[in-house]
């Protein structure tokens, strides 16, 4: 089964937002797999743009003229990915990444071309060309697509083509924006892309982006893609993270294999680095524990926003700790079992079954100040169990009261 786990991996958006080169996806590809791959670390992405020559900041070009083949299928700039030259596209690349042991993915836009639209250029397989297929569905923070008309004849055609050409280069993740959370408007252009990417004769993993997405369309998602996004951007702020214990706790139901609700990326290590090259993860030291913590037992994909290469040693030990990546693989029925809001705080408990036996359980200290909190805090878990410290590796005392640090978490295996 495709991503019978959450997928794991890099994508460069928090780092280089539409304007990484090809020189920086290389590097962040050695060291995952020098130093991550062993651990499960798989997918190298690259985000948004990457078909804009003049992409160098965060700030999107309006109408900026984009590269595209004669098919009205945007390639890769190849002024930032100089291996595309060609007409070989991503190829090269998507090699480079598979001879490390890792997988390749890109990021899309739903619809097609603004401007093969505008200049009405042909679509493989068809006598349509884009100006029939376009429909005045716009992104509103994006201007280089139209949406598709799914109805029209070469609709399908054109979506063929483009997963074709995508397989063609080796491509094995596509995150597609600007349509998580539009439905029920895109449900059937979604469908459309679902069912061309399945029948491209690869593998390819979908996931479905902006968040948030809609619980009521949770069938939709699972039916159509491997992950989709239940949260906007998001980025190294205590607020958000404190959001997404509720966001988690509305989608941990439907979390399984195959389809996979996603809290979004980690935006760990240095971050921002169009901006300002010493910027650095906003998140204390306990709150990245927390957030690695939560995103794991809610078993939400794992996609590393940090510009690996600079790593510290801290945060290459978060992504590498065994006990933690082991509660990622093998939780099953994660769920929320408390939230308490007394005199000391707010605390949250999860709890997870253990795929061959005994249970997991997260300690989550949501307050401002330190909490004293015992490991058995939850009812059911007996004094008798062997509890394991899933970050120091260590068996500890069920009734040993443990402090927890402003916005800090502890996890354990029991049994």
């Amino acid at each position: 089964m495709l991503a019978a786990t959450p997928p794991m991996g890099w994508n460069s958006w928090d780092c280089w937002g539409p304007a990484v080169r090809e020189e920086t996806v290389r590097r962040n590809a050695a060291f995952m797999a020098r130093h991550l791959k062993r651990f499960g670390w798989e997918y190298i992405v690259v985000d948004i743009q990457w078909y804009e020559p003049g992409a160098g900041s965060y700030q999107y070009r309006p109408f900026a003229p984009l590269c595209m083949d004669g098919f009205s299928r945007l390639v890769p700039a190849e002024n930032r990915f100089p291996s595309a030259a060609g007409g070989k596209g991503f190829a090269p690349l998507a090699q480079y990444v598979h001879s490390l042991g890792l997988k390749f993915g890109i990021h899309i836009m739903r619809g097609i071309p603004r401007q093969a639209v505008h200049a009405g250029t042909p679509i493989l397989g068809t006598s349509a060309t884009a100006r029939d297929i376009a429909r005045d569905s716009v992104c509103g923070w994006n201007t280089d697509m139209y949406g598709v008309d799914p109805g029209k004849e070469g609709a399908k055609e054109y979506y063929e083509s483009i997963f074709a050409l995508y397989a063609s280069w080796g491509v094995d993740f596509v995150k597609c924006d600007d349509i998580c959370r539009e439905l029920p408007r895109e449900e059937a252009e979604l469908e459309l892309i679902s069912r061309c990417l399945r029948g491209c004769g690869r593998d390819m993993v979908l996931s479905l982006s902006p968040g948030p997405a809609l619980p009521e369309k949770a069938e939709v998602y699972r039916k159509t893609a491997n992950m989709w996004r239940i949260t906007d951007d998001f980025w190294d702020d205590w607020e958000l993270l404190y959001d997404m214990f509720r966001r988690a706790d509305t989608w941990a139901s439907v979390s399984g294999p195959g389809g996979w609700p996603d809290a979004d990326m980690l935006p760990l290590g240095p971050l921002r680095q169009n901006e300002d090259k010493t910027e650095w993860t906003r998140f204390t030291p306990a709150e990245q524990k927390c957030m690695l913590t939560l995103w794991s037992i809610f078993r939400s994909p794992l996609m590393i926003g940090g510009d690996m290469p600079g790593f510290d040693e801290f945060t290459l030990g978060l992504l590498t700790n065994p006990g933690i990546l082991e509660m990622h693989r093998l939780a099953r029925r994660s769920r929320q079992a408390k939230r308490e809001k007394d005199e000391a705080g707010e605390l949250a408990v999860w709890t997870a079954d253990r795929e061959g036996g005994g249970r997991y359980a997260a300690l989550f200290n949501l307050g401002d100040g330190p909490r004293k909190v015992v490991p058995a805090v939850e009812p059911g878990f007996e004094q008798g169990d062997a509890f394991t410290d899933l970050w120091s590796g260590e068996t500890v005392s069920a009734s040993a009261p443990v402090t927890l640090p402003p916005h800090g978490a502890a996890a354990y295996r029991i049994g």
